[in-house]
């Protein structure tokens, strides 16, 4: 009997997924769609539960993905060949995860096959954010998470 075949995320370099690969990294937990503020002093960037007004606030999905850059100008495309500049994303993103040499973790849809099993963690904010149009933007510090890095 063959051995099982190794992940495609742990034999493959970044250059060489499909784009449907890549995207399904995703781990859907919604977290690089909070804003951030960044500390003037020292650089660090700090998430907020305030989501883009896109976010479905409970699934953690966007309302217009395939549209979302005529909504949200400013909104960052993840990919691949900017990797090394994802220091800012939770240590738990998938896309991090890889772009490190690492494995994804047991929760990761990848892994255990259930999409829900992000939210079932608590490794997403689903059910705990605030919309953007909802908080006026002088109020987003009290609103800090967690600190990235």
């Amino acid at each position: 009997m063959a051995a099982p075949a190794e992940p495609f995320w742990l034999h493959k370099s970044l250059a060489q997924l499909s784009p449907q690969e890549w995207e399904s990294l995703c781990d859907g937990c919604g977290l690089c769609c909070l804003q951030k503020l960044e500390d003037e002093d020292d650089g660090s960037v700090y998430y907020t539960r305030i989501a883009c007004k896109l976010l479905d606030l409970n699934t953690c999905q966007c309302s217009d993905y395939p549209r979302r850059r005529a909504h949200v100008p400013d909104c960052i495309a993840l990919t691949a060949e900017q990797a090394d500049q994802f220091k800012w994303l939770p240590p738990t993103c998938g896309y991090r995860l890889v772009a490190e040499g690492q494995d994804l973790p047991a929760w990761h849809h990848l892994v255990c096959g259930d999409r829900n099993e992000v939210h079932a963690q608590r490794i997403s904010q689903a059910g705990r954010m605030l919309s953007e149009t909802a908080v006026a933007e002088d109020d987003w510090e009290d609103h800090l998470i967690f600190r990235a890095g």
